[in-house]
């Protein structure tokens, strides 16, 4: 690679105005990145929604899920099947490996759905999961004035926003639905012989409009159309309706049996602060820039700010870009820390504006790259930018501490000749120890799953931030230093550190077997430390939005369950904690898509300084108060929200498995019970906790034959007495509106069901003459894992080390005294950590033979890349010290962190084992001569080098922002493995160097005598 430096010797202004060019290609390419949160990454997971409207979850599970889990299960690579049935509609969610087609396995979803004998009125849809899924915003919406909000909303700000390109759905709750209700009197309709049903069909008969073939003439073809309509409300009541039951009842017009008026529906309650408001929340398409797209939005919202006022309860833009100024801040100081680093070593200010030139110019050559590659500006990016800063300039630094170091020798002053041999001097040192560095990170493709996935662009923003890094040594800053060092001061005297350490070696030398029994000693003393770190996937960061959900009883109704949350939220306004409080009561779930009249959510935004964890308990315990008084069976639910980032595996999971379901939830109870106990956990749920009542009508078969009844006609007349029915949209008095047929009277008890009449051929017949009615109680869910019906308790881990935690929780639930019939798998996040960190120590093994093999090809020799790898024992010393002063316990940043070191910390081993080959070999130095003359030739850049990292990794290391998943661990332990590596790697390597040359030392020793 010495022809780029003599190209560029020779051709300075075209390398100048190539720069120039990648700098503006740079600065583009950055402002054209996506900024997100997160690694756009798609779970390989997909979600099959069935409903199958009026079906209890025994009947959804018996009719629907289980037929399409069978359907399934058998599709190649599927790791894992759950499903859960509800009322009305089953979820089942796939899991796949992350490699796999989502497109095809889709693809193979819906042909075999297809081939299914479902339910008619069952639909059933397949969807997608992605970190892009989850709402980048909630906004509360107020009208202004006399503004109708929701016209306004529908026909313009909806329809708006919905034309930004990065939008994937607008919805919005808490609307009102008008529509026509026809209330029918009970009595007149029985003596009418008129049933719900009958009245629908009859009204649809009478708003027609179908096309009746065509009418040929000589020129023209004319088609030709039959209408009925029903124009006008008094058109509609002046119908005539029909009994098809009772051939001798007469005709009756629907409004003498019928009241019809225009009413207001809500099927749920949304506020803000206490303050009736409808609720927007909007999701971006998965590729699409969520700051971008929130600004867009908001700018539309603003063209409306004279019929709508807007308060955001959710805002994920302001996170990400608080995140990203976060990471772009202590980037910046780590470029400062770094520079002033330099500049106290190298004491002239040129030198050190020349060696941090790197720096900008790595990362905006990385920023084109990532452009080209559609990889986002996210915390992972951003993170590896901030570690990248500290580690783009020891190349740069080594270089011109070369080349100044040969011009303050030289008495001829500078010259091309001067800057191309000492570029060429350390060329080799510095393009392997680059290529090193670079080939650690290929092994991150090895440790797959979501890990892999959410490392790879940080792995990738280091490399390319590393090879262009590379390039700019050895093509611009030889250059830069031509024009800066024409004249500089003669090479002082060796300094008392030169002449220390040049003593230090000797001593060492002399001494081998001391140094390396005190450097194990150390090195065992730090591994006593492990035990007291603590083992976690993701460190466990506060949030300040908190969600509640309260949940009554499943037979509660809409307006009940508004009354309680009315009284709740009177006691959140008079916490001082909280800013604000969002509020949906009866709202669809976000997680099944489910509308849940007995439950009501909150989202709690916190104050700044409120202890998170503290005021958890205390509100939690005052909404408990609230909810025992109205309904004792109610269960409160107050959590950190999640980000909808990667998983924080911090979770210990209880999975029980049974076939009787009583035991099953009787388990599921006692396993609950003892998790709320163990002080460790929060946040305990337990998804089998809830039965509500069920009446059943069972059907007697002989007596239903006997009166020629089928079990449909008896369906037909009790789902006609107990729920209303639609008749559709009619557009009547030019508005168009959902009709909605009932009855005046409600049934309100068993007896009047069994009271029932059913129109037979033999005339009518009471219900309770054929088939039994009961009262039952019935789960409101059934739920299955892998075609096991099972039941989930699970909690959160409040402490670092979740592994000891997980144990101790498994082996207590082990020994309750649970039902015969019930068995248990206990485990959760920490055995996906386990797995994670066992993937990321195979990397780490990997990433050290892909260093010896580079080192292998670089020097020639079997011996060098073993004396250079020897450096890496000693990584553990400080990095492990460095924890336990931080308090930060092992994660997968701190294993990112240890795979990072073994890049790093050979480059300070190959500069220093590269002139110690140099003095051998062209110079014909004594071993031991080289080994001394190459340390005290090195020291300064190595120090150099390895102080300039830890400078630029300092702010990250101190940061107390939120987000630092990459940081914070990660930092501490590049800086205390670098320290104590650097420090040993001085000593160590000569003496081991020594020892892989034992033979000819002891022959240059018997030399050196003999010539003496």
């Amino acid at each position: 690679m010495n022809f780029l430096t003599r190209f560029s010797l020779k051709n300075a202004v075209a390398v100048f105005i190539v720069s120039f060019l990648l700098i503006l290609v740079g600065l583009y390419s950055f402002s054209k990145l996506k900024i997100d949160l997160l690694p756009n990454i798609e779970f390989p997971q997909l979600s099959i929604e069935a409903t199958y409207p009026g079906a209890s979850p025994d009947d959804v599970n018996e009719s629907v899920t289980s037929k399409i889990e069978d359907q399934v299960k058998g599709i190649e690579g599927v790791k894992s099947v759950q499903s859960v049935s509800y009322e009305n509609v089953g979820i089942i969610n796939l899991e796949f490996p992350f490699n796999t087609d989502l497109d095809k396995v889709e693809q193979q979803i819906n042909s075999s759905i297809k081939e299914l004998d479902l339910p008619e009125s069952s639909n059933v849809d397949v969807n997608r999961f992605s970190f892009g899924s989850f709402p980048i915003f909630n906004i509360s919406l107020f009208a202004k004035d006399d503004a109708n909000l929701e016209k306004v909303l529908n026909d313009e700000v909806i329809p708006e926003l919905n034309k930004i390109q990065g939008i994937n759905s607008v919805s919005v709750g808490g609307v009102k639905e008008d529509l026509l209700q026809i209330t029918v009197d009970k009595e007149k309709a029985a003596q009418a012989g008129l049933t719900l049903d009958g009245m629908k069909e009859q009204i649809n008969q009478k708003a027609v409009s179908f096309p009746a073939g065509t009418l040929n003439g000589k020129e023209l073809q004319i088609p030709v159309r039959v209408e009925e309509k029903v124009a006008t409300i008094g058109a509609l009541k002046k119908i005539q309706l029909k009994s098809t039951t009772n051939p001798e009842a007469k005709p009756v017009k629907l409004g003498d049996i019928a009241k019809v008026e225009a009413v207001t529906e809500q099927g749920e309650y949304t506020r803000y602060d206490g303050k009736d408001a409808l609720s927007m929340a909007i999701t971006k398409k998965q590729d699409a820039n969520t700051v971008e797209v929130a600004s867009e939005t908001m700018k539309i919202l603003k063209k409306y700010d004279d019929q709508l006022d807007y308060a955001i309860g959710f805002d994920s833009a302001d996170g990400i870009e608080k995140s990203v100024e976060t990471l772009v801040r202590e980037g910046l100081l780590g470029a400062l820390f770094a520079s002033l680093a330099l500049l106290i070593f190298l004491r002239n200010f040129r030198a050190t504006i020349i060696a941090i030139i790197s720096i900008p110019l790595s990362l905006l050559v990385s920023a084109i790259f990532l452009n080209q590659l559609d990889i986002s500006l996210n915390i992972m990016t951003l993170g590896g930018m901030a570690v990248a800063v500290g580690r783009v300039v020891d190349d740069s630094i080594v270089v011109i501490e070369n080349i100044f170091r040969r011009v303050r020798r030289s008495e001829e002053g500078m010259s091309n000749e001067l800057v191309e041999s000492s570029t060429k001097e350390i060329l080799k040192a510095i393009t392997s120890s680059t290529i090193t560095t670079v080939v650690v990170f290929l092994p991150i493709g090895f440790v797959g799953g979501i890990t892999g996935e959410f490392f790879l662009p940080f792995a990738l923003t280091v490399v390319f931030s590393l090879l262009a890094s590379l390039l700019v040594a050895i093509t611009i800053v030889p250059i830069l230093a031509k024009f800066a060092f024409k004249k500089v001061p003669p090479e002082e005297k060796e300094g008392k550190l030169q002449r220390g350490y040049a003593k230090a070696i000797a001593w060492s030398l002399n001494h081998k077997i001391k140094i390396l029994i005190l450097s194990f000693i150390l090195l065992f003393s730090s591994f006593a430390l492990v035990p007291s770190l603590g083992f976690t996937f993701i460190p466990n960061e506060e949030q300040k939005m908190l969600q509640a959900n309260v949940q009554l009883p499943a037979s509660t109704s809409l307006e009940k369950t508004n009354d309680v949350s009315l009284k709740i939220e009177k006691m959140f306004a008079d916490q001082n904690e909280i800013s604000d409080v969002t509020t949906e009561v009866g709202s669809r779930d976000f997680s099944t898509g489910v509308k849940r009249p007995n439950q009501v959510g909150y989202f709690l935004n916190v104050k700044e300084g409120v202890n998170v964890d503290t005021f958890i308990d205390k509100v939690q315990k005052k909404m408990e108060s609230i909810t025992k008084e109205e309904s004792p069976k109610a269960t409160v639910n107050v959590q950190e929200a999640s980000t909808g980032g990667p998983p924080t595996n911090n979770n210990v999971t209880v999975d029980l498995y049974s076939s009787n379901l009583n035991d099953l939830q009787k388990a599921a109870k006692q396993v609950e019970n003892h998790l709320n106990k163990d002080k460790r956990l929060k946040y305990v749920t337990n998804n089998f906790s809830d039965k509500q009542k069920q009446l059943v009508v069972e059907v007697d078969p002989d007596k239903a034959a006997e009166y020629g009844v089928s079990g449909f006609q008896l369906l037909g007349t009790i789902s006609d007495q107990t729920k209303p029915v639609s008749v559709g949209d009619l557009k009547l008095d030019n508005t168009k509106r959902a009709v909605q047929l009932s009855y005046d009277k409600d049934l309100s008890s068993v007896k009047e069901i069994k009271d029932l009449q059913v129109f037979t051929e033999r005339g009518p017949v009471l219900v309770k003459d054929i088939a039994d009615v009961r009262t039952i109680d019935t789960f409101t869910s059934i739920q299955k894992l892998d075609g096991k019906v099972f039941a989930r308790v699970e909690a959160d881990i409040k402490g670092d080390d979740v592994q000891a935690v997980t144990k101790d929780v498994v082996d207590g639930v082990k020994k309750l005294d649970l039902p015969k019939d019930v068995s248990l798998d206990g485990g959760g996040g920490s055995d996906e950590t386990v797995e994670v960190f066992q993937s990321l120590g195979l990397a780490i093994l990997t990433a050290i033979g892909l260093v010896y093999l580079t080192m292998l090809v670089t020097f020639g020799k079997a011996r060098i890349p073993f004396i250079i790898l020897s450096s890496l024992i000693f990584v553990p010393i400080g990095s492990l010290v460095g924890l336990v002063l931080a308090k930060e316990p092992l994660s997968v940043s701190v294993m990112i962190g240890f795979l990072m070191l073994i890049g790093i910390v050979t480059t300070n081993a190959i500069v220093l084992v590269d002139r110690i080959t140099q003095n051998r070999e062209q110079k014909g130095m004594t071993i031991r001569q080289s080994l001394i003359e190459a340390g005290k030739t090195r020291l300064r850049p190595i120090l150099m080098t390895a102080f300039a990292t830890i400078a630029a990794l300092i702010p990250l290391a101190l940061t107390t922002s939120s987000g630092t998943l990459i940081s914070k661990g990660l930092a501490i332990t590049v800086i205390g493995g670098l320290a104590s590596s650097t420090l040993l790697t001085l000593i160590i390597i000569p003496v081991v160097y020594e020892l892989f040359f034992a033979k000819q030392v002891k022959r240059e020793k018997q030399l050196e005598k003999e010539t003496t």
